[in-house]
Order: structure tokens, then C-alpha cells, then sequence
């Protein structure tokens, strides 16, 4: 199946270092190499601006994702895929993570599994342009937020309304998910996700799937704090958390503040 990555920040924090590490599951270390994608939130509006890089090639040889591996990447919340494709055929328009507007935002969604005999009924402006199983899952959650709430509600709220309509997917198979409208990062897990908080004082981390090594002491403010969650550890030198199956967690600057 496929892998996530994701990164919830108090200020926007490099995620390269982290992206570097896990586009290497992508055809190298491990065997999603059916396409991979990035989006990460940026500008001084409320976090509203968004970038998304997706291509069908191997994140580990895709000349985009070595562009990504380049670029200074400041992001307060940042959500990364690599596929392994179950439904839908190895095309650009089945690359997560996918993208659509909801109350004047931007929301971005990846998925880990697969959901067996899941055909929602999508009757808004929702619907998905590929074949798989995971955006049609996107499209109705997207669906069902929009009918539950007239404008955005608070990240309480959200998580409530969340909290009763993924069990409506995650009954149809494995549904690890991410998903940020930029304001913080939902996470749930069926199987597999861990993460880890990284604050001060901030010490040296090495990746399990390169050879590299950073102190984020030499980076970092006192007042930084970044929450990292993946599909697998990332690293080798940091105490990862594993998720709980079933468990739904949301980050806001940088830390658990639910599940």
C-alpha cells in the first residue's frame, strides 16, 4: 500500500529534510513507486496559499520531487505521498494528495489502503476526476463537512464532525488518512501511523532511509515545536508514538491537541 508524511508546525518550519528521507521509499528502500505528491500551505493571509506537486514517476527518481528536495520548503502544515496502487490506474490524476475548496480554503487529503465495495453517493459539487477508492472518500467527507457546517467552523468542531463520518469509510477497509485545510492536520489511523513532536530542546536526528544527519539545535527557535507523522519511522535516533487503530489525532502548532 501506499505511505503518508505529514508535518503540523507552530512556524513554518523546512520540511525538506523530512521529504528527502521518505521520497526514498519510493522505488529505493521500499516499493511505492506508482507516483507520489506534495502540498504544503503558505503565505501570511491565514496560511491560505497552497503549493501541490504531484507526478505519476518514482518520487525517488522524478526530476519534480528533486526539485522539492531543492526548494526551501517553509510550511506550518505540509501532507506528502507515495503510492502503491490498489484501485486506479498509475496516472497523474490518481496522485495524492488531492486538493479541493471548501468556505474559501484550500483542503488537502492522502490516503493509505484500500476500501472494498465503497461506492458513496456524491450529489454535490464534489466529485472525483480519477478512479480511486481514496478520492472518492475525499469528495464525500468534503460533501458531508459542507452539509454539516454553513461556514468554516472552528478546529473543535471539525474534528467532531469528523469524528462521526470516518467510521462511515473505515468500515469498508484500511483508511489511514491526512488531512489539513492549513489551520492544523488531522491524522487517522487504521493500521499504521506513528509520529513524533520535536521542541526544545532540539537534538540530532538521522534518516533511516538515507544516509543523513541534522541537529535541529543548529536550525531551530526556542519556540519552534513540529509534529511529524508517517506511515513508518522516519528515523532512527527519535522515539516515534504509534497511532492506536481507529485512533483520529489532531495537531495544531506542532502538538496533539485531541485524540
Amino acid at each position: 500500500m501506499c505511505q503518508l508524511l505529514g508535518l503540523n508546525c507552530k512556524n513554518p518550519t523546512d520540511a525538506t529534510f523530512s521529504f528527502s528521507g521518505f521520497a526514498q521509499r519510493a522505488g529505493v528502500t521500499d516499493h511505492h513507486a506508482d507516483g507520489w505528491g506534495i502540498a504544503f500551505f503558505e503565505g501570511s493571509s491565514q496560511d491560505r496559499g497552497l503549493r501541490h506537486f504531484i507526478d505519476h514517476l518514482p518520487a525517488s527518481t522524478s526530476p519534480v520531487a528533486e526539485l522539492i528536495r531543492r526548494y526551501p520548503i517553509k510550511s506550518r502544515n505540509v501532507i506528502s505521498h507515495i503510492r502503491k496502487a490498489t484501485q486506479g490506474k498509475v496516472a497523474l490524476e490518481n496522485c495524492h494528495p488531492f486538493v479541493r475548496e471548501l468556505w474559501g480554503r484550500y483542503w488537502v487529503f492522502a490516503h493509505n489502503g484500500n476500501l472494498e465495495n465503497y461506492a458513496p453517493r456524491l450529489h454535490g459539487n464534489f466529485r472525483p476526476v480519477g478512479q480511486t477508492d481514496s478520492e472518492q472518500a475525499f469528495c464525500w467527507l468534503m460533501q458531508e463537512l459542507a452539509k454539516s457546517h454553513a461556514s468554516v467552523p472552528s478546529v473543535t468542531e471539525l474534528t467532531l464532525t469528523l469524528r462521526e463520518l470516518v467510521p462511515r469509510i473505515a468500515k469498508h477497509g484500511t483508511f489511514n488518512f491526512l488531512l489539513s485545510n492549513g489551520q492544523a492536520l488531522w491524522a487517522h489511523a487504521s493500521t499504521h501511523l506513528c509520529y513524533l513532536e520535536r521542541r526544545h530542546p532540539f537534538a540530532t536526528a538521522t534518516l533511516s532511509d538515507q544516509d543523513m544527519r541534522i541537529n535541529f539545535a543548529d536550525h531551530a527557535e526556542p519556540d519552534d515545536r513540529v509534529a511529524v507523522v508517517v506511515t513508518a519511522p522516519l528515523t532512527t535516533d527519535e522515539v516515534w508514538t504509534p497511532f492506536a487503530p481507529g485512533a483520529l489525532k489532531v495537531f495544531v502548532d506542532g502538538r496533539v491537541v485531541s485524540g
